[in-house]
C-alpha cells in the first residue's frame, strides 16, 4: 500500500465516531459470550490473544475445539473459577464504519453499582434475555437502571435461540412480554434481535436459521444506530475548568463543552455573577475555532475583564440553567458503608465541588420490582449499598444545573466520604425545590471582618478579597467592612 493511501486511511480512522455500549442482563444469559463472540468474528483478536483464549478453554473443561469466548472479558480469577462476571470489562475494537468502547456489567444484584459504572458513559444497551427463560426479574431490573442513566437506545438480544430450535413465537412472545413494561420506562429507542451467542447466529452476520427474521445483525446495528443526537446541543453550558495564563497578554477560560453550541462573537453570562460580555475568540492547539459543541475541550476569551474563576459558568443570557443549593435526586448508594444521615459530604457536579447534605429520603425503589418504599425520618441507615431512591440535597453554595433527563452533564453529581474519599453515591438531579434551611443557620454561616480595626492597610485589601473568595469557595459566608 502506497503512503498515501496508508495516510488516508489513518485520516478516515480519525474521523470514525464513537459508540459507548453496555450488556446487561442475568447470570449465565451470555454477555461475556456475546461479546467476546463480536470480537473473535469481526476478527479483532490477535493472535496472541487467540492461542491464550484457546489454551484457557481447555484449562476451564472445555474439550475439543470449543472455544470459551467469555473469557476474553472475564479476566479475573475468581470470575473464571465461578463462571460469573463480577468487575465491569471494557474493550476496544473498531471497524470500517465505527470505534467501539463495550462494558461488560455484571449481572448479579448484589453488583448493581458495577453496572451504573458502567452505564454513566454509554450511549447504547444490550439487554440479553434467555429464550429459554423468557423476560425474568432481572430484565425488569436492568432496564429500569438503563432508563434511570438515561441511555437512549436499547437492543434486547433474545440469546440461545439454537437452544429453542429458533422458533419464532417464543422470540415473539418475549417481545411482546417486553414491549408491554417499557411503556412506563422513558427509553425512546428499542430494537429486538435473535442470535445465538455460543454459534454466532446474528452477532456478525445474518443467519440463516433465521429466515423470518427480516431485522440486522447486531454489529450491522450497532454500526448504523443513529448518536448524533443524542447530545443535548440547545442549551450552552461551559463549565470553567482552569483560567489560563500563559503570559501578560493572553487570558483564557479553559473546559469541556457540557452541552450547545457557543459561536464566536455570541453574548455570554458568567454565573454566578452573572456579567456578561462576548466571545472573542474561541482557541484550539490545532488554531481557532468559529463554533464549539460538545464534547470538545476549547478556551474561550471574552472581549471584557470579567473575574472569572474554577467552578463557574458561562452560558447565553436568554438560556440559564437552574440556579439553588437545594433540588430532588435519584439516588444510587455505592458505599459499603451504610448512609448516615446526619453526614457532610463533599458533592461534585461539573467542575464545582462544595460540601452537601442529605436532608431527606423520600422513598426507596425496589429495582425488581419498581416499587417505591417510604422511609422514615427515624430510620438510622435509610439507604445501604446498590440501594436506589429519591433524596433531597442541600448544598452548601449555589449549582447551576439542569435536570438530568433534559442534560446528562450539569444533572449528574456523586457525592465523596470526606474522610475516606470513598464515592458514597451518584446522582441524577429531577427537579430544583425551594430551600428549606432557617435564618438562623444563615446567620451562624457568617463572619464580619472589620479591616479598620483589624488593622490591615488598604494596600492589602486586595489580597484579603481573594483569601475571602476561596474561603467562601469552602462553605463560608465572609463579610467585609472596609
Amino acid at each position: 500500500m502506497e503512503n498515501l493511501n496508508i495516510k488516508e486511511y489513518l485520516d478516515r480512522d480519525e474521523q470514525k465516531d464513537q459508540l459507548r455500549l453496555l450488556t446487561a442482563g442475568s447470570v449465565d444469559d451470555g454477555k461475556s459470550t456475546l461479546i467476546g463472540r463480536l470480537l473473535f468474528d469481526s476478527k479483532k483478536i490477535y493472535e496472541d490473544q487467540l492461542t491464550a483464549l484457546e489454551r484457557d478453554s481447555k484449562r476451564v473443561g472445555n474439550a475439543g475445539d470449543h472455544i470459551d469466548y467469555a473469557l476474553l472479558l472475564d479476566g479475573l480469577k475468581a470470575e473464571r473459577e465461578e463462571g460469573i462476571t463480577i468487575d465491569v470489562a471494557y474493550r476496544y475494537f473498531n471497524t470500517n464504519n465505527r470505534k467501539f468502547i463495550i462494558a461488560d456489567t455484571p449481572g448479579h444484584e448484589q453488583y448493581t453499582r458495577n453496572t451504573i459504572t458502567g452505564g454513566s458513559t454509554a450511549n447504547l444497551a444490550i439487554i440479553l434475555v434467555d429464550a429459554r427463560k423468557g423476560m425474568i426479574t432481572q430484565t425488569k431490573r436492568h432496564t429500569f437502571l438503563v432508563s434511570l442513566l438515561g441511555i437512549c437506545h436499547v437492543v434486547l438480544a433474545v440469546n440461545k435461540m439454537d437452544l429453542v430450535d429458533f422458533d419464532q413465537k417464543v422470540f415473539d412472545k418475549i417481545v411482546a412480554d417486553y414491549t408491554f413494561f417499557i411503556h412506563q420506562l422513558n427509553i425512546a429507542d428499542i430494537t429486538c434481535i435473535p442470535l445465538s451467542a455460543l454459534d454466532g447466529d446474528n452477532v456478525v452476520e445474518k443467519s440463516i436459521r433465521t429466515p423470518w427474521y427480516k431485522g440486522l445483525s447486531l454489529l450491522e446495528y450497532l454500526e448504523t444506530v443513529t448518536i448524533d443526537h443524542d447530545r443535548n446541543y440547545n442549551d450552552f453550558r461551559f463549565p470553567i475548568q482552569y483560567v489560563m495564563r500563559p503570559n501578560l497578554n493572553f487570558r483564557g477560560f479553559s473546559g469541556k463543552v457540557a452541552s450547545g453550541i457557543v459561536h464566536q462573537g455570541d453574548e455570554i453570562m458568567v454565573l454566578p455573577s452573572k456579567k456578561t460580555s462576548k466571545i472573542k475568540e474561541i482557541v484550539t492547539y490545532d488554531g481557532n475555532l468559529n463554533q464549539a459543541f460538545p464534547p470538545l475541550s476549547v478556551t474561550l476569551t471574552l472581549e471584557d475583564e470579567i473575574d472569572i474563576s474554577r467552578g463557574d459558568m458561562l452560558v447565553h443570557p436568554d438560556n440559564l440553567p437552574l440556579i439553588g443549593r437545594c433540588f430532588k435526586a435519584m439516588f444510587v448508594w455505592m458505599d459499603e458503608q451504610p448512609m448516615i444521615p446526619s453526614k457532610s459530604f463533599y458533592l461534585k457536579q461539573t467542575t464545582q465541588m462544595t460540601r452537601a447534605r442529605i436532608d431527606a429520603v423520600e422513598y426507596k425503589v425496589n429495582v425488581n420490582t419498581m416499587e417505591k418504599i417510604p422511609v422514615t425520618p427515624n430510620d438510622s441507615t435509610p439507604m445501604k449499598l446498590n440501594e436506589i431512591g429519591l433524596v433531597k440535597i442541600t448544598t452548601v453554595r449555589e449549582l447551576f444545573f439542569d435536570p438530568y433527563t433534559k442534560n446528562k452533564q450539569t444533572g449528574a453529581f456523586i457525592l465523596i466520604d470526606p474522610i475516606t474519599n470513598n464515592t458514597s453515591a451518584v446522582g441524577m438531579i429531577t427537579e430544583k425545590i425551594e430551600d428549606t434551611r432557617k435564618e438562623e443557620e444563615e446567620e451562624d454561616k457568617v463572619f464580619i471582618l472589620n479591616l479598620p480595626e483589624l488593622d490591615i492597610k488598604p494596600d492589602n485589601y486586595d489580597a484579603v478579597e481573594r483569601a475571602v473568595k476561596h474561603l467562601a469557595n469552602e462553605g463560608l459566608d465572609i463579610k467585609l467592612i472596609k
